[in-house]
């Protein structure tokens, strides 16, 4: 594939550039695109671009690319006087006194997206090694790229100005090639994309793909030629054989064999893991026909000509893609075992597969645009690059159009030229939080483009954003009132809440750790471990012990005793016991044995009330006799630590001793009337005596604790089965 660029050597040449420049066009308009050639080539001299081209033979091919895209006049004017107002300061004066407005407006919108260069040359060479990072800057970038401009107009000619120098340097080899290949293939291949603009699209990509991978580009274009006469035969053949079928038919078709560019093939022998034979459309037909009745038909003539390949089938004009391409796609098995594909289209649909959203401009006087729905799809346009994905159904655009607004996101950069995307309205106190909390937490004032601004100043696309930080200190109170306008984003908002609720939270852990300290000291236990406190109570942290202290949350009482656990006597430790109940009148008789010992006063812990068959030890009292605890009972534990040599091994005797056991019982329940007695009538109808009850209702919850005597295990675990299916309960646990 070779790649021309065009150079102005003789004024015996410019007849021809001229017919190119001004066709299709009225002769007003043809007169002003050659007033501004001849303009353009005085003004620019022998000046010369950055990558060494002439400026004028760049504004040249940028214009005849921009008319082979088909667009009005005043866009081959605007890439002619491209860069006009570098060279002159006066220019856009004169400019708009004899090109008109429109034509001012697209200079400036080329010339500030020229600006954005550094930029994406920066993005391109950012230090981040996070592939997702970088995907998601560059994603950004493109949006930014369109968002600064309001005429898309401008898009394409910033398109049309990049194949122009990769087409330079194509003849012209320079280091900074490969530099401006990568970031064409990031950034600008992806927008032709968006704005299918196919003509360029594959230009650009093979052109960038070229100077990156010299090798492979050479290996497949080899491969192309080695096969060329074999495949311009076979694809003359099959068109011809196509052709008539539909000449049967009365379809006048244009069938033809359609060019394969060479990035696309290793795109798809790569993604796929294809051989280059093994690829389906190396050998491809196009079909041009008049409508989309015509399309299907001569579908189905294809199909019957040759053998369809299954799964190479997409039917894009039912299902349009995000750029509404529209076009019938299938893959056909040739007699010989060779592969074929076949793209079928109208004449409208094609003219919108290669010029893409440069088709719908016409020319009329004035520069006015034709097209029942064009501004729809403009403005359809600018929405999809608010869109985190791009759109795959092409038949909904209008829905979604309608369920988002327009132009709702701005992209500023950081002093790094990092580009960030903010909703329309956010402030440089907004943007702080959105590069880190810290910044926002300690932003005192802005720079915008260099220049001191308010706090609340509402942030325009492209604008370079310098945040002044202080070293302490945090957010003003008067950020979070809506009617100042310093914040915008509720992302900001909430964390400068968050950042003064935990201030208060520090405030509350100060106070209660002096309540403790003070408290600590008062019992001589200055040097106690509070975090061995704080778990004994039951709690996971000091913090929330100190919490609780101050919001006056604490036991005090209970927090005493942990506190002198260490230091207490045998006769404290028999105090710290929970009083116990005597599960029967007799304890000796309970059915519960000391292993090793003869009957010996017992009695039932009432910090765990265990029942058989639970684990059960015995702790021995102090004139109290043997306190039976359950194995995992939090008590009992604590006090087997203080005193290993007072336990002792006892296990449950003979089940039927007519004994009852105390337990508690909890219910967690939404609340209603009559939910009492509903579980009241299950604990009588399974004759069990409850002998303490506490309800407690808050908002709509109710919790329920039951102090309760049972048989068995067996009596409670079917109790709570049948409180669990009361209407309303959620949960029915054992204490």
């Amino acid at each position: 594939m070779v790649f021309v660029t065009h150079s102005v050597v003789a004024q015996s040449g410019d007849q021809h550039f001229l017919e190119t420049l001004t066709a299709g066009l009225e002769a007003n308009a043809a007169a002003q695109v050659t007033e501004a050639f001849l303009c353009a080539r005085k003004a620019y001299g022998k000046a010369t671009l950055g990558s060494g081209e002439g400026t004028f033979d760049h504004a040249l091919g940028m214009a005849l690319i921009v008319a082979g895209l088909k667009l009005d006049a005043p866009s081959r004017l605007a890439a002619l006087l491209f860069t006009l107002p570098a060279h002159d300061e006066n220019a856009l004066n004169r400019l708009e006194g004899t090109f008109g407005r429109d034509v001012t407006q697209l200079v400036q919108g080329v010339s500030r997206l020229h600006r954005l260069r550094p930029v994406t040359r920066d993005s391109m060479a950012s230090g981040s090694k996070n592939p997702q990072e970088i995907r998601a800057q560059v994603e950004i970038l493109r949006k930014m790229l369109l968002a600064m401009v309001e005429d898309i107009r401008v898009v394409l000619l910033r398109l049309a100005s990049r194949a122009q120098s990769l087409r330079y340097y194509a003849i012209n080899p320079d280091g900074l090639r490969v530099e401006m290949a990568r970031e064409t293939l990031e950034v600008y291949s992806p927008l032709a994309n968006w704005l299918g603009v196919w003509e360029l699209k594959w230009e650009l990509e093979d052109l960038s793909f070229r100077f990156l991978h010299p090798d492979i580009y050479r290996k497949i274009a080899q491969m192309l030629d080695e096969t060329r006469i074999e495949r311009e035969g076979f694809i003359q053949e099959a068109s011809e054989r196509l052709k008539n079928e539909l000449l049967t038919l009365d379809i006048q078709a244009e069938v033809y064999g359609r060019p394969k560019h060479i990035y696309s093939i290793w795109n798809k022998m790569r993604k796929k893991d294809l051989e280059f034979s093994e690829l389906y459309d190396i050998r491809a037909l196009r079909v041009i026909v008049e409508d989309i009745k015509e399309c299907y038909t001569a579908l189905g003539v294809a199909h019957n000509i040759w053998t369809p390949i299954p799964r190479e089938f997409d039917d894009y004009i039912s299902n349009p893609k995000g750029n509404f391409y529209r076009s019938l796609h299938t893959a056909v098995r040739c007699p010989d075992g060779r592969s074929l594909e076949v793209q079928i289209r109208t004449r409208e649909m094609h003219r919108h597969a290669e010029l893409g959203v440069a088709a719908h401009w016409r020319y009329k006087e004035g520069g006015k645009t034709t097209g029942d729905n064009y501004d729809e799809k403009i403005a359809w346009l600018r929405q999809l690059l608010t869109w985190k994905d791009e759109v795959t159904d092409g038949s909904d655009w209008l829905r979604y159009y309608k369920q988002a607004a327009l132009d709702e996101t701005i992209y500023v950069l950081t002093p790094q030229g990092r580009v960030i995307d903010l909703p329309r309205g956010a402030t440089p106190v907004d943007f702080a939080y959105r590069v880190h909390s810290d910044l926002g937490h300690h932003c005192r004032g802005a720079r915008v483009d260099g220049a001191l601004v308010p706090l609340n100043t509402k942030l325009k696309t492209g604008q370079r954003i310098e945040i002044i930080a202080a070293k302490q200190g945090g957010p003003s109170r008067d950020w979070l009132n809506v009617s100042l306008g310093y914040l915008h984003t509720k992302g900001a908002r909430a964390k400068v809440r968050q950042w003064f609720a935990s201030r208060a939270l520090e405030e509350t852990i100060g106070e209660g750790s002096a309540l403790i300290t003070r408290e600590l000291q008062r019992l001589g236990q200055s040097g106690a471990n509070i975090e061995e406190i704080a778990r004994r109570l039951g709690l996971t942290r000091s913090e929330d012990l100190f919490i609780a202290a101050a919001r006056n949350e604490l036991n005090w009482r209970q927090f005493q005793n942990v506190v002198r656990a260490d230091k207490k006597t045998e006769e404290e430790a028999d105090q710290l016991l929970v009083p116990v109940r005597s599960a029967t009148k007799n304890p000796a008789g309970s059915g519960i044995l000391i292993v090793g010992v003869g009957q010996l006063l017992t009695q039932l812990a009432r910090c765990c009330k265990p029942a058989p068959p639970d684990a059960i030890e015995g702790f021995v009292t102090r004139g109290k006799g043997v306190s039976i605890h359950r194995v995992d009972c939090a008590n009992f534990q604590h006090l087997a630590a203080l005193q290993p040599e007072r336990v002792i091994e006892t296990k449950w005797g003979n089940a039927e001793t007519g004994g009852f056991f105390a337990t508690d019982i909890v219910v967690d329940a939404h609340d209603r009337q009559g939910l009492l007695r509903d579980i009241s009538e299950i604990f009588a109808r399974e004759k069990i005596n409850v002998i303490g009850v506490h309800t407690q209702s808050k908002q709509g919850r109710a919790r329920m604790s039951f102090t309760v005597e049972v048989k068995n295990l067996s009596q409670l675990q079917r109790t709570l089965g049948q409180i669990h299916d009361v209407n309303g309960v959620v949960a029915a646990r054992r204490g």
